[in-house]
Formats: structure tokens, C-alpha cells, sequence
């Protein structure tokens, strides 16, 4: 299993809100330096098992760094490049206080945007940007 992609965004794969921030990522890095993976499969339980075990941050995986939360909300604006940088202002405000509103969010994001039955299937166009 080939762990060194450069930027990977590990994801809840049944979560709604989830599933439409990868949409977002998708529709802006039409260079696909993105990749995806569920945190409920294989590849996200060898490259971050405690994350992967609880289900309440996205990770994101950027040159051997892994960022957390809204750290990696942020991170992920900013790699995206173009006006998506400007979120990285929010960077400055302590991370207690953005990750307390990110735990709020992410522990009523099922019942505010849903939840799927099982994770997301990549269309045939996705499916060399997702991981397993």
C-alpha cells in the first residue's frame, strides 16, 4: 500500500456534510493533486488508526504531516489555492476555539446533514482519486 501520496483527505464516508466537502474539493482541483479515502477503510486504519476508530475529524495528510479538524479544514482551503486562501485567515484565531466550533458541528452533522447507509461509491471519473 503505497502511503507517500501527497496530499490525502481521509473522510467520514457515510456523513453528508462530509461527502459534500469532497465534492467541493473535487469540483476545485481539477489537477487531481487530491486523493480521498474513507476513514472506515483500510487505508485511513494504517495511516491514522485513531481517527480512523472514532469517526470525528477529517484528516487530512499533507507530505508526512497530518492536520486534524479545522486545521485541516484550513490547510485544505489553502492548498486549494485561489480565493480559497483567504480562509486561511481563521488560522489565527486559536485552535481550541476553532476546533470547539468544528466539535460542534461535527457531533450534530448526521442529524443536520444526514447520513448515507453505506460509504461513498466513486463515480467512474473518481475512482483513481480515491483510496481504499
Amino acid at each position: 500500500m503505497n502511503q507517500n501520496h501527497a496530499r490525502v483527505v481521509l473522510f467520514d464516508g457515510v456523513c453528508g456534510l462530509c461527502n459534500a466537502w469532497v465534492d467541493f474539493i473535487l469540483k476545485r482541483d481539477p489537477k487531481g493533486l487530491f486523493k480521498f479515502a474513507p476513514l472506515q477503510g483500510e487505508y485511513a486504519s494504517q495511516v491514522a488508526p485513531e481517527q480512523a476508530s472514532e469517526l470525528k475529524s477529517i484528516v487530512y495528510l499533507r507530505s508526512g504531516q497530518k492536520y486534524t479538524k479545522s486545521g485541516a479544514v484550513l490547510r485544505i482551503l489553502k492548498d486549494l489555492g485561489g480565493i480559497w486562501q483567504a480562509g486561511w485567515i481563521f488560522w489565527f484565531i486559536p485552535f481550541f476555539i476553532r476546533d470547539s466550533f468544528y466539535s460542534l458541528v461535527a457531533g450534530n452533522r448526521y442529524r443536520i446533514f444526514g447520513q448515507r447507509e453505506s460509504c461513498r461509491i466513486p463515480s467512474q471519473g473518481e475512482r483513481e482519486r480515491f483510496l481504499s
